[in-house]
């Protein structure tokens, strides 16, 4: 029975071809654990972490590439049509590639998570950290289009005339492709301007967030309200940024107004009271205003301009300011005016 052929190979055959393939998938399932379970315990105890990158980086790839090998050396057993083996040889360079270009990319990610990054974040301009994810992932790109020339290549393509072909089409492709250069040339103008960096929050557009990332395409904001927006970066050539972090604080502004019952003495005593205030909070920057800001309709107005330092809380300490001046206008008998409206009547004599 072991003897009948079916599409030109025994049953035999067939089935060693299928051991082979069932037996590189537990191979590969076995590495896998080794690498998992073993090798990080191993590489653990050494004092550097090249080793742990390396573990780290290669298991996943190495156990795709035994797979494949397996499937390869299996199939290869077998006879096969002519263009079925041809392609299966070619099918097998192409996922080797891949799994060889996926290690790489994977370690390189590592290096620039584990040695590089650190080093960027510990220097004192913002720059490198914009750079840094920008670069990453160009080199990245190159890998995979390298690997996808050379698989190209050994697939039997003519590489050349792609490209060629490629060049012909770039006029029509960079017409089709305007808005994308026009967004490369905003993230240059991001960088060599140097309007806002990664954690400065900005308003642009009517959005108001804080920059997450900035890329060659677009930038990536967290709104207040959490949501992450991503904008182009052809907007920043179109649109005026308003750079709040680059504020030296907060500032606030508020009109208080008393009750026209007020003599000057009472004014003044209000004016002190509101400096008073301003000089005793630590969270404010002592840089504030308070002036007599004019006659209203039904009030005396105070105009209190103030400015919060960076890192305080804005609503605590808008409420520390509000309830000072609530007690300290209560206490001095300072009656805060609300809109009224007094009218005056004759009575008309009899008869």
């Amino acid at each position: 029975m072991l003897d009948k052929t079916y599409y030109g190979n025994t049953i035999w055959e067939w089935s060693i071809a299928l051991g082979i393939i069932v037996a590189s998938l537990v191979v590969g399932k076995i590495v896998y654990w080794i690498f998992k379970n073993v090798m990080r315990k191993l590489t653990a105890r050494t004092k550097t972490k090249v080793d742990d990158i390396l573990v780290d980086t290669v298991e996943e790839p190495l156990t795709f590439g035994l797979v494949v090998l397996g499937i390869g050396i299996g199939l290869g057993r077998l006879t096969l049509p002519e263009t079925a083996e041809f392609w299966l040889d070619k099918g097998i360079y192409i996922l080797v590639i891949i799994a060889a270009a996926w290690f790489i990319t994977r370690f390189f990610d590592a290096i620039v998570h584990h040695y590089i990054k650190p080093l960027a974040d510990k220097s004192e301009s913002d720059l490198d950290d914009q750079i840094l994810p920008i670069v990453s992932k160009g080199v990245k790109m190159m890998v995979w289009v390298v690997a996808v020339i050379v698989g190209l290549d050994n697939a039997g393509y003519d590489v050349g005339a792609i490209l060629a072909g490629l060049g012909i089409g770039g006029l029509a492709m960079a017409m089709a492709a305007k808005d994308m250069v026009s967004n490369l040339f905003g993230g240059f103008t991001v960088f060599t301007d140097r309007p806002f960096t990664v954690g400065n929050r900005i308003v642009v557009d009517g959005i108001d967030g804080t920059v997450v990332e900035v890329g060659l395409r677009s930038t990536r904001l967290k709104t207040l309200e959490g949501r992450i927006v991503t904008l182009p970066n052809a907007v920043f050539q179109n649109s005026s940024v308003e750079n709040i972090s680059s504020e030296p604080g907060r500032k606030v502004v508020t009109t208080i107004g008393l009750t026209y019952d007020m003599d000057e003495t009472q004014m003044q005593q209000a004016i002190d009271i509101l400096n008073d205030i301003a000089a005793g909070n630590a969270h404010l920057d002592g840089k504030h205003r308070v002036g007599f800001s004019g006659f209203g309709d039904f009030s005396m107005n105070l105009i209190f301009i103030y400015w919060i330092n960076k890192g305080s809380d804005i609503i605590e300490t808008n409420t520390e300011v509000n309830m000072s001046i609530l007690k300290r206008f209560t206490e001095a008998g300072l009656e805060m005016a609300f809109p009224t409206q007094t009218v005056y009547h004759q009575a008309i004599p009899a008869g």
